[in-house]
């Protein structure tokens, strides 16, 4: 079997219809169809109900999805073993959220090259959204994020909660004067779309900020270097608020967001229960931290 019938098949399941499965993968809603049926007809069943909200799985169709799951991800473990550089034993693709990535997710990649050097890495960043769609396709072999789907054959578990709080560098920060607790000095930070919505209902008023930025990284660095005031992740801003380079604004909302790992049920090999471990391990020093 074609491992792009499989791809496509789980890429349906997922999103609901053929129109926006064939959005996802990037080709035609005819090509969608035509893998489907010569997926089908390969079978002898009929794994998905057409209707006009969309397509739903048959009985047939529940029953293959969990052997779809493994055939693209046993096809996504060889090309990466065959593929794998002189000197390494295994590969593991890691995705993760912006955020998770910065002082969370980096540093696990650095103690992953010192413990596991023979395990080569492979990183991917994304929304919640799309690091599913990778991990249903078999693309990923753990996802690190906030707001993960229950998906077949994939296991979710929590790393630690995540909380975002308002700090600045300004010596006289603001409080509920004019836009409330953010002044002209503001610095909105893309932590992705939880942080987009809940950032929306608390602050309504706030529109069009000064100052946009993605990387929270750039963001922390701005902070530093300026008179600003910005939503960071608390893990982050810890050590420049016990510093004294930071502070916090006092009576500010706090966004409270569970940040946890996904990998597959049916993973096997030392390489991805070592990144779980060493996952774990550092949600853990968080939480002591």
């Amino acid at each position: 079997m074609d491992v792009e019938l499989a791809r496509t098949f789980l890429a349906v399941i997922d999103s609901g219809s053929f129109v926006e499965a064939a959005a996802r993968l990037h080709v035609t809603q005819s090509t969608v169809s035509m893998r489907v049926k010569t997926l089908e007809a390969q079978l002898g069943k009929t794994l998905f109900e057409r209707n006009k909200s969309g397509a739903s799985l048959t009985a047939a169709g529940q029953q293959f999805q969990k052997h779809a799951l493994a055939f693209v991800r046993v096809w996504q473990q060889a090309r990466l073993e065959v593929s794998l550089p002189a000197g390494y034993d295994a590969a593991l693709t890691v995705g993760g959220t912006y955020s998770l990535w910065d002082g969370f997710l980096l540093p696990w990649v650095t103690r992953m090259r010192r413990s596991a050097p023979a395990i080569a890495i492979r990183t991917e960043l994304g929304t919640s959204a799309a690091l599913m769609q990778h991990l249903v396709a078999g693309m990923l072999d753990v996802g690190v994020m906030y707001t993960p789907e229950r998906r077949p054959g994939l296991e979710v578990e929590l790393l630690f909660e995540e909380r975002l709080v308002l700090v600045s560098s300004e010596k006289r920060p603001r409080t509920r004067a004019g836009q409330g607790y953010l002044g002209r000095n503001y610095v909105y930070i893309d932590w992705g779309p939880e942080f987009q919505a809940d950032h929306g209902l608390a602050f309504p008023d706030l529109s069009t900020p000064g100052l946009y930025m993605e990387l929270g990284s750039l963001g922390l660095d701005y902070l530093l270097a300026n008179p600003a005031s910005g939503y960071f992740p608390h893990r982050l801003a810890a050590p420049h608020l016990a510093g004294g380079a930071l502070r916090l604004v006092a009576q500010a909302p706090v966004f409270a967001y569970p940040a946890y790992m996904v990998f597959p049920q049916d993973g096997a090999g030392s390489g991805l229960e070592r990144a779980l471990r060493t996952l774990r391990r550092s949600a853990a020093q968080l939480a002591e931290g």
